[in-house]
C-alpha cells in the first residue's frame, strides 16, 4: 500500500528511516561493502548517504541523491554497496517524504524524490543488465546486483500506474530494464503496451530508447517508433539551424518552435545505453610513442612578488581528484558553507546573478586556496584550479596544474581510452568525459600555464555553462 499522505519532512538520519528500510541498512556488513571512494577523507559512507536521502533539509536531500550516483554509479560502474543500498533505496519509495519536490543534479525541471529515486534504480538495472566485458563492475558485484533484480521489481511495480506521471513514466522504465531479469521473462506481457503508450512517447529522450530497446528485445515491431525519433531529431536539428541563422527569415518561427517543445529531461549521459561506448580501450598507433608526463612549471624566483609570480612546487597544496566525485577536500554538491568550512578560508569574492527575484551564486574565489568555485542552483558543480597560485591537481602522478598546455593535452589525448570522450570548446580547449576535465590556459606573464577545470556532466558545455568571467581568466 502507498502511503501518499502530505509530507512531513522531519529530519532523517539512518534511525529515522521506515522499518524496511532500517532493517536492511542495520543488516548490511557496510564496511565490507565498498563505494567508490570508500575510506578517503570526507567522503560519506553508505549508510551515510542512505540515511540523508529523506532529510529535513531540501539540501542535504539533494546532495544526498548526487551522492548516490557519484558513489555508487561511479563513471557507469556498480560497485559492492550498490545492490545492497539499491534494496534500501527501494523500501523508502513508499514513505511520503519522497513526495517532496526539488530539482536534482542530472536531470531539468522539478520533480519529486520518488522520481528522482526511481530514476537512480532504472539507471542500476541498466547498468545490472550488461556484462563484466562492458567495463560496468566486478563478476561478484555485478551478481549482486543482478540477484536484486526480483525484489526491486517487486517493490517499483505498484508505482507503475501512479498517478504523478513522472512518477510513473521512472517506474516504468525501471521496470522494463528489470524485467532483463530471466526469473521476470513472464511479467513482459504485462508491462509492454505501457511501455509503448507512455514511455515511447515521453518527452525524456533516455525513456524513449528504453521503450524502443526493449520493446525490439521483447520482439515488438519498432519500425514506427525509430522512424518517429528520427523525424524528431531531424525537426530538432533543422530548427536549431534556423534558429542560429541571424539572417535567415524563418529565424523567430524557429525559435518559437523550439521554446514550445518540451524539454528533454535525460540525464546527460544515459547509463548503459550504448554498449560500443564501453568498447576495450583503444590501443596506441604502435609507431606513435607514449608522450612524456607533462611538467609543472618551475615556479619564480624565490622573492619575487610580481603580479605574474608563479607558486613553486613546494608552496602548492597537493590535490588528486576523482572524476565526477570531487578534486581535493572539495565534492561535487557542496555549498558555498561547506566549501567554506573544509578549506578554513571565506571567499574573497563572490559572483551572484538575478533571475527576477532570485539571487543565485555564480562562483566565489577562494585565492589563499587558489580555487575558483563555480555553483549552480547553489552546489558546486565545477572547480577551476588557478594556474599561477592553484593546487596542483596530478593524475595519475603527472601534474596538471601550471603546465605548459600543449604538453598537458598531447598527454591527456594518448591516455583516453573511451571513443568519443574528447571534444573541444569554442575556444579549442580540450574537454575530456570521461575524466569531467577540462584544460583551459591561463596568462603567466608572458606565457601560458594550464587551468584545469573539474567537472561534473552538465558543465562539459563549456561555452554555456562558464560565466564571462571564467572566460576572462585566459
Amino acid at each position: 500500500m502507498i502511503n501518499e499522505m502530505t509530507p512531513d519532512l522531519p529530519d532523517a538520519p539512518g534511525g529515522c528511516l521506515p522499518h524496511g528500510a532500517r532493517a536492511e541498512l542495520s543488516g548490511t556488513a557496510w564496511e565490507k561493502l565498498p563505494h567508490v571512494c570508500a575510506g578517503l577523507h570526507g567522503v560519506p559512507d553508505t549508510p551515510d548517504v542512505l540515511g540523508a536521502v529523506l532529510a529535513a533539509d531540501p539540501a542535504r536531500r539533494v546532495r544526498a541523491v548526487g551522492d548516490l550516483y557519484r558513489l555508487l554509479l561511479h563513471q557507469e560502474q556498480v560497485f559492492a554497496a550498490t545492490a545492497p543500498a539499491a534494496l534500501v533505496l527501494a523500501c523508502l519509495l513508499d514513505d511520503p517524504r519522497t513526495l517532496a519536490e526539488d530539482r536534482w543534479e542530472r536531470r531539468a525541471g522539478v520533480r519529486s524524490l520518488r522520481a528522482e529515486l526511481l530514476n537512480w534504480l532504472a539507471s542500476f538495472a541498466d547498468l545490472a543488465r550488461l556484462d563484466v566485458e562492458d567495463g560496468v563492475g566486478t563478476a561478484r558485484d555485478l551478481a549482486a546486483a543482478r540477484a536484486a533484480r526480483p525484489m526491486l521489481h517487486d517493490r517499483i511495480a505498484d508505482f507503475c500506474d501512479d498517478d504523478d506521471p513522472l512518477v510513473r513514466e521512472a517506474a516504468l522504465a525501471a521496470s522494463a530494464l528489470l524485467l532483463a531479469d530471466p526469473a521476470l521473462t513472464s511479467s513482459v506481457p504485462r508491462y509492454a503496451p505501457a511501455v509503448r503508450e507512455v514511455l515511447a512517447v515521453s518527452a525524456d529522450s533516455y525513456y524513449r530508447w528504453i521503450a524502443r530497446e526493449r520493446l525490439a528485445v521483447w520482439g515488438e515491431d519498432v519500425t514506427g517508433l525509430v522512424t518517429a525519433e528520427e523525424e524528431r531529431r531531424a525537426a530538432l536539428d533543422r530548427a536549431g539551424e534556423l534558429a542560429e541563422d541571424p539572417f535567415g527569415q524563418d529565424q523567430a518561427q524557429a525559435i518559437r518552435w523550439l521554446e514550445e517543445q518540451p524539454e528533454d529531461t535525460a540525464a546527460p549521459e544515459q547509463l548503459g545505453r550504448r554498449r560500443e561506448d564501453r568498447a576495450a580501450p583503444v590501443p596506441a598507433t604502435p609507431h606513435e610513442p607514449a608522450p612524456e608526463p607533462p611538467v609543472a612549471a618551475l615556479g619564480s624566483e624565490t622573492g619575487y612578488r610580481g603580479p605574474w609570480r608563479i607558486a613553486r612546487k613546494e608552496e602548492r597544496a597537493e590535490w588528486t581528484f576523482t572524476p565526477y566525485v570531487g578534486v581535493g577536500p572539495l565534492h561535487f554538491g557542496m555549498t558555498l558553507e561547506e566549501i567554506t568550512r573544509v578549506l578554513g578560508e571565506g571567499p574573497a569574492f563572490s559572483s551572484y546573478s538575478h533571475h527576477g527575484e532570485d539571487q543565485q551564486l555564480d562562483y566565489a574565489d577562494f585565492t589563499e586556496s587558489g580555487i575558483r568555485a563555480l555553483f549552480h542552483d547553489g552546489r558546486l558543480g565545477c572547480v577551476a584550479a588557478d594556474a599561477l597560485t592553484g593546487p596542483q591537481v596530478r593524475l595519475d602522478a603527472a601534474p596538471l596544474t601550471g603546465c605548459a598546455p600543449s604538453h598537458v593535452e598531447d598527454w591527456l589525448v594518448h591516455r583516453t581510452t573511451r571513443p568519443g570522450s574528447l571534444a573541444y570548446s569554442v575556444a579549442g580547449d580540450p574537454v575530456f568525459a570521461d575524466l569531467g576535465l577540462a584544460i583551459r590556459s591561463q596568462r603567466a606573464g608572458d606565457v601560458v600555464l594550464t587551468r584545469p577545470l573539474f567537472l561534473l556532466h552538465a558543465w562539459l558545455d563549456l561555452w554555456h555553462s562558464l560565466p564571462s568571467a571564467e572566460w576572462n581568466c585566459s
